[in-house]
């Protein structure tokens, strides 16, 4: 295993942008996305091994990466934007895998949407995307760390339903992105358990120790490929209390990728205060959050 992932995203897009302009009211400004995105950059990449930008903002960004803090841009056109109802991921079209190696571009991370019991014809064109961006990073020399988001054809996540058959459908994906053809470098996967619906913490649906084997099982899928946990909009406290789980079932993982778990209320303060106040808040309750989830990793 590598050296430990500290990540902070902060690669939304076009929907960070609509928060930023409401909380921002009549002081809102074209540029507020780019400068909240260097405000956690320049506040928090100290303490981060690497922090990950989109592919707009990133080029404008790269300046402005602290010193010992990799520089991680998104391949992918607006993040978590699909085309259309087979949820394939839109590629950006001011730059290209073969432009990171000269911007200085040490790791490349892109997302599909993905579920193992969709069609496989179209699981067949995802994967042939996939394919493609692995043998380019593998050909520049880029690292590529592949992130599949599962869902399922009918059921919405964030339900009991959907809740017990996560633990598969994480397991499922990794395992197949984890094969040779994908030439994945890292794994940003999902945490495999819905905190709310697990003993002790949610609604006693899976019992702890069912949580437990659930990490396990689906880190080995992995089947050695480095695992970085992605935080997924949840809370950070959820966050904080799914890599402690991690760790305590004993998963050898690399470390975390954590975006809006860390600044997500960051926004407001912005929206009210402007960089100085996002600067002060990013410096004091960011900062600490990214420390307690550096020490969860134990």
């Amino acid at each position: 295993m590598q050296s430990k992932f500290h990540g902070v995203a902060v690669d939304a897009g076009s929907g960070l942008a609509e928060s930023l302009r409401l909380a921002r009211g009549a002081e809102a400004s074209d540029g507020d996305l780019l400068t909240f995105k260097r405000a956690v950059l320049e506040v928090l990449g100290p303490d981060a091994s690497t922090v990950l930008v989109d592919a707009t903002c990133g080029p404008d960004l790269l300046p402005n990466y602290p010193e010992n803090c990799a520089r991680m841009v998104a391949f992918e056109a607006d993040v978590y934007h699909i085309s259309g109802a087979d949820r394939i991921t839109v590629l950006p079209d001011n730059i290209t895998v073969e432009d990171y190696p000269s911007m200085e571009i040490n790791l490349l991370k892109f997302f599909m949407y993905y579920a193992p019991d969709d069609d496989p014809a179209l699981n067949a064109r995802k994967h042939d995307v996939v394919v493609d961006i692995g043998a380019r990073c593998k050909a520049a020399g880029v690292q590529f760390l592949m992130e599949p988001l599962v869902y399922h054809p009918t059921l919405s996540s964030g339900t009991q339903d959907y809740a017990l058959i996560k633990p598969d459908l994480v397991r499922r994906a990794t395992q197949v992105f984890a094969q040779d053809r994908f030439q994945t470098d890292v794994l940003k996967v999902e945490i495999p358990v819905d905190l709310d619906f697990v003993e002790g913490l949610g609604a006693p649906i899976i019992s702890r120790a069912e949580a437990m084997e659930a990490f396990r099982s689906a880190a080995s899928a992995a089947q050695g490929i480095d695992l970085v946990y992605l935080s997924a909009g949840v809370t950070f406290e959820r966050f904080e209390a799914s890599l402690i789980m991690a760790r305590e079932a004993g998963v050898d993982f690399a470390g975390f990728m954590c975006g809006r778990a860390i600044w997500a209320d960051a926004v407001d303060i912005f929206g009210a205060g402007g960089d100085d106040a996002l600067r002060a808040w990013l410096g004091d309750t960011g900062r600490d959050r990214l420390c307690r989830l550096i020490v969860a990793l134990g």
